[in-house]
């Protein structure tokens, strides 16, 4: 009998923590491989400490998944999400905690806004909406923490957040002093958005210093930890906050994702230029909603049009990503909240092999 990652997690269910809860509920299990009857993966605690205590429980889930039909060896690795960080002072008995307030004008800063323990930001833009921007680095950011990556994922784009829902958490984040902001996580991917602190139906009415300040605070005040790399979902076009991210965040690069058709296409040369002349480096272009196919035929469609980004990457020199197809899955995981990169299938593996190329190429 084959072993899948759906049945290898089942099985580490029944493994119960010391501390409450279990290896796939507290979101503990990365980088699962399964080459034949050999099964490999990674128990990431939350810090350097926890994971001297926990090697019980990493032979533990060695011996569970031995015990499954069909495996012939397992190896698993310890190690931890970030440094050891001290708890906060107890607040006194009865007092209300610290008020943490988002937006406001930047703060005068010396020197760069990029969190010290991230080594790689890459930007993800577009030159217009809804071409799947955040869809797709939702589930870049799911796919590199599967593959092993310390994944971050910063929801920039603050007048339409969409990564509390896609990414399925819905708290608010906690402030120990009212100043610093302790990031939230789910599926593997340690995240920040202006959707955590308000209501899913409340604008953000904000003026552009206003945009500015919320980014810094975000890069700046949030306690990332130590990550490969920190995705940036920007919003469409070319405006304040990625030019504010690119001149101040020492960006690694960025992507762009456009539609096929000539109208988006338009835009997406807008957002090019806006990198070229911020002097930030274009990994790549992402060519979504490329093909649609019918579930009940399997006749393919292109409806809004067929390889224009890849001509578009091609004659401005910039590396092409790949072609991702419209999903009607792909639709259905991101309002559930678990992306569709966190499961099995075509579309999980599309992203799969697009993380795969970024670690390959260095990037994360």
């Amino acid at each position: 009998m084959t072993q899948t990652r759906d049945s290898i997690l089942d099985a580490l269910r029944a493994l119960t923590l010391p501390d409450g809860g279990d290896l796939i509920s507290r979101d503990m299990v990365r980088a699962l491989r399964i080459e034949g009857g050999k099964v490999s993966f990674i128990i990431e605690a939350e810090t350097p400490e926890a994971a001297r205590g926990m090697d019980g429980v990493r032979r533990a889930a060695e011996q569970i998944v031995s015990r499954l039909p069909g495996v012939d060896g397992v190896s698993v690795a310890l190690t931890a999400h970030g440094p050891t960080q001290k708890a906060p002072p107890a607040a006194p008995q009865g007092a209300e905690p610290p008020t943490l307030k988002m937006g406001g004008h930047m703060k005068p800063q010396q020197g760069s806004m990029k969190p010290s323990g991230v080594k790689t930001i890459i930007g993800i833009g577009s030159g217009k909406g809804g071409v799947g921007k955040s869809t797709v680095a939702t589930n870049l950011a799911v796919a590199l923490a599967r593959q092993g990556r310390r994944v971050g994922l910063l929801d920039a784009d603050i007048y339409g957040p969409s990564v509390p829902r896609m990414m399925g958490v819905n708290k608010r984040p906690a402030s120990p002093d009212g100043k610093t902001i302790i990031p939230l996580k789910n599926h593997g991917v340690t995240m920040m958005s202006i959707g955590f602190m308000l209501p899913e139906e409340k604008a953000v009415v904000w003026r552009g210093p206003m945009l500015m300040g919320a980014l810094q605070q975000m890069l700046t005040q949030v306690e990332w930890g130590e990550l490969d790399t920190l995705l940036v979902d920007l919003p469409p076009g070319t405006g304040d906050v990625a030019m504010t991210l690119c001149q101040k965040a020492e960006v690694t690069g960025a992507i762009v994702v456009s539609t096929p058709q000539d109208v988006a296409l338009l835009d997406a040369r807008k957002a090019l230029n806006m990198f070229d002349l911020l002097k930030t480096p274009v990994l790549g272009l992402i060519e979504n909603m490329a093909s649609y196919i019918c579930p009940n035929c399997g006749h393919e469609a292109h409806i809004f049009g067929e390889g224009g980004v890849r001509s578009e990457a091609e004659k401005l020199g910039h590396p092409f990503l790949g072609a991702l197809p419209i999903s009607l899955e792909t639709r259905i995981a991101g309002d559930a909240g678990t992306p569709i990169a966190a499961g099995e299938g075509p579309m999980a593996e599309a992203y799969a092999n697009l993380a795969k190329r970024f670690i390959e190429g260095g990037l994360a």
